[in-house]
Order: C-alpha cells, then structure tokens, then sequence
C-alpha cells in the first residue's frame, strides 16, 4: 500500500463506567455503558470500515467497551491492549500511533478522555459537514467516537494534518 493513500481512524472512547470499591484502572462499564457501547459498535459497523488493528487500553472498561462494539463488527480486526493508553495525554498517543506498522490502513483506538478528546482536537487541521460543530458542542462524552482521515503514513502523523469526517455520542 502507498502511504499516499488515506488512512482512516476512529478515536473512541470507553463507555460509562460504573464507580464499585476497585482501582480506577478496574473500573467496569454500568448498565447503560454496556447499552452504548453496543450502540457505538453498530454505528462504527455502519461507517462500512473493515479496519486492520484495534490499539485498546488496557483498563476494564476499555476492554469491555471494545468488546462489546467489536461484536456488532462483520470483520474483527486484530486487537493490541496497549497499557500506554491508559491515562495517556495527545501527544503519548500520537507516539503510540506513529508506531503502527504502514500495512495498517485503517484502525480503532479505544480510550480515555481526556486524551481521546484532545488528541482529536489536536489532528483535526479540517472537518467536513456540521461534523465539528457538533463535537464542540457535545464534547466527547462516554462511547463517543470520531472518524478522521490522515493522507501519509501513520509516522507522519502530526497535529492539523486530519480531517475529522464524521463524529457521533450515544444521544445523537
């Protein structure tokens, strides 16, 4: 594949979590975390995106929040638990995705606010639609996710150089 051609990558972010007695990494997802996770897993499924490598955190409910959207997926992609994204601020995880190897097209990250949030922030140099309105306007709540495409290879990824093309929270 050339780096020339455009990679897609959906940022999400782990669905509601539930607060019981555990470490916050152990953290579960509560019901309605369980509900939308699915509900993002579908809406993910719909973009019609076969993706290559899913980069998730290792926390409870990031992992139970990829499982469960993953299942609503016609293609499972392979899956790295990647403990560098817990807590991870934008610039930590721009280092974790310029190490994704350049057979990777298309890829999920599944993770925490407010880096996923940020980061978001920080790659969008473009939107299309009312995309970025309704991002700023809703924030990146629980089992938010957004869809960016970068043009160049996953090394050249860099602040500004994406297009933010669709994005989308459980109330939407």
């Amino acid at each position: 594949m050339s780096v020339a051609e455009p990679r897609r990558i959906v940022l999400f972010r782990h669905a509601k979590a539930d607060w019981p007695q555990v470490t916050d990494h152990e953290r579960p997802l509560a019901e309605r975390g369980r509900l939308d996770a699915a509900a993002a897993g579908r809406r993910i499924a719909d973009t019609g995106i076969s993706f290559d490598l899913a980069l998730c955190s290792t926390a409870t409910r990031t992992r139970e929040t990829w499982k469960l959207a993953v299942h609503e997926f016609p293609h499972r992609p392979k899956t790295v638990y990647e403990e560098r994204i817990y807590e991870a601020s934008p610039g930590e995880l721009i280092a974790v995705l310029n190490e994704t190897p350049d057979d990777v097209h298309d890829l999920v990250l599944i993770g925490h606010n407010p880096g996923i949030h940020g980061l978001t922030d920080i790659l969008c140099g473009e939107s299309e639609g009312d995309a970025r309105e309704r991002l700023d306007r809703r924030g990146f709540p629980a089992a938010a996710f957004a869809l960016l495409i970068h043009e160049g290879s996953w090394k050249s990824l860099e602040p500004g150089v994406a297009r933010l093309v669709d994005y989308w929270a459980p109330s939407e």
